[in-house]
């Protein structure tokens, strides 16, 4: 019987043994009150790859004493969905509190795989907990968005990794066996990423590497030991959130050689082409840009291309695409824009529309001077007025800075034209 791998084994069963998130479910967190108290709305748990997603799930379930069932969006359908559906409504006739269906990427359903979710999770039926990896506010539709609570679980810190390592290394059989000397942790705590997952297959892939009875880590050990086994240790695509950050820097950093090198690892690594293509339209507004805006009809194109043709030939669309983006001119004055924008609602709160640029559907809203001053644009010279468009407390405050690019040279030229030295272009 072979030995299940040590991530695996150290898998904890309750809350008290469960390491991070401690926002969430530590001493008197939101989601460890709702868990004591038995009343658990359905949920979204939403982070990185290795931080304990699954884990909490079963934890839930087991603390709650309510029957589980388990769905991996990879390989199910509409048809799966139904007969779980119709399992724990033969569950609820008998038990106390409605079933637990735990979905695992529950960004990978389609929107009809989700659908067929909704009416179970509004009667009750079950209590859903949804996986993701992705942002679920674009990736789990709003009916059944708007019935779950979304919980953000974050990376695992330096103490977390740690005390993961040392939870390893005093409560698992087998490592209990040999005596394991930590002497340097750098690489090890480097190569996790705060992935915990992460951490503990590259810690058995050197403590078996090494072997005997006495195991003592440095960093050179663990980084030529990795390196000798890449296969290894990519071959379960830990590596996702490192390449597809390469990629996006590579893209950003004008090399469409890396680029797509990096396009390449992800199509061998058997990642979802949508994936990919939603990060390219990401990437064409915040890395590029008006100095460029055919960059992101390009992208959007390739979005919908990649969807409707699907691996192998959209693997032609995607690397036309990733060239494309890599050799544009770049500019993140849009992305800049509106983190400025942003920063200044949370600073200066929800200032007052001025008057003049208020709607006046009604008399009395007219009559106390609603829109009264307001100055149509294109009733003046160049189809533009001087007005002021800002709440009066931050009038004259410049949130868009165009770029050192061609296209965006015009753009301030334009503006310099237009306002002058208003905004300082």
């Amino acid at each position: 019987m072979s030995l299940a791998p040590l991530a695996e084994r150290m898998r904890p069963t309750t809350l008290d043994n469960y390491i991070g998130q401690k926002h969430i479910v530590g001493d008197g967190a939101i989601l460890r009150n709702a868990i004591k108290s038995g009343i658990l709305p359905s949920i979204i748990l939403w982070g990185p790859p290795g931080v304990g997603k699954t884990t909490l799930a079963n934890i839930i379930a087991h603390q709650l004493k309510r029957p589980f069932y388990s769905l991996s969006a990879i390989n199910s359908g509409v048809k799966d969905i139904r007969d779980v559906i119709d399992k724990a409504k033969g569950t609820g006739m008998f038990a106390q509190a409605n079933p637990i269906l735990f979905i695992d990427e529950i960004h990978r359903f389609s929107k009809s795989q989700q659908d067929s979710l909704l009416g179970a999770v509004e009667k009750g039926t079950v209590t859903l907990i949804g996986a993701t990896t992705e942002n679920p506010s674009f990736e789990v539709i709003s009916a059944l968005l708007s019935r779950c609570q979304v919980y953000i679980l974050k990376h695992l810190d330096k103490t977390d990794l740690l005390d993961m390592l040392d939870q390893a290394i005093t409560t698992d059989t087998e490592l209990k066996r040999k005596k394991i000397t930590i002497t340097e942790n750098e690489a090890l705590l480097r190569l996790s990423g705060g992935d915990g997952r992460k951490l503990l297959n590259v810690f058995e892939l050197v403590i078996n590497a090494i072997g005997g009875n006495e195991v003592e880590i440095t960093n050179e050990k663990v980084s030529g030991i990795v390196q000798q086994n890449i296969a290894i240790y990519d071959k379960a695509g830990e590596n996702h959130y490192d390449i597809i950050s390469a990629f996006i820097k590579s893209i950003r950093g004008s090399d469409p050689n890396a680029a797509v090198y990096w396009l390449a690892r992800m199509i061998e690594g058997g990642e979802d082409p949508s994936f990919i293509a939603r990060r390219l339209l990401i990437l064409a507004s915040e890395d590029i840009g008006n100095a460029n805006p055919t960059a992101l009809v390009i992208a959007n194109n390739c979005f919908q291309a990649v969807n409707v043709i699907g691996f192998p030939e959209s693997r032609i669309i995607l690397s036309q695409t990733v060239i494309y983006l890599a050799t544009s001119a770049k500019s993140n004055a849009s992305y800049m824009a509106i983190n400025e924008a942003m920063q200044a609602v949370q600073q200066k709160g929800d200032q007052p529309v001025p008057l003049h640029l208020r709607n006046a559907p009604t008399k009395l809203m007219k009559d106390i001077g609603y829109g009264k001053e307001y100055q149509y644009s294109h009733g003046y010279d160049n189809n533009f007025s001087s007005q002021e468009y800002l709440p009066d407390a931050i009038k004259g405050m410049k949130f868009f800075e165009p770029g050192n690019n061609a296209r965006e040279k015009e753009l301030r030229a334009f503006l310099k034209q237009r306002w002058g030295d208003k905004y300082g272009y």
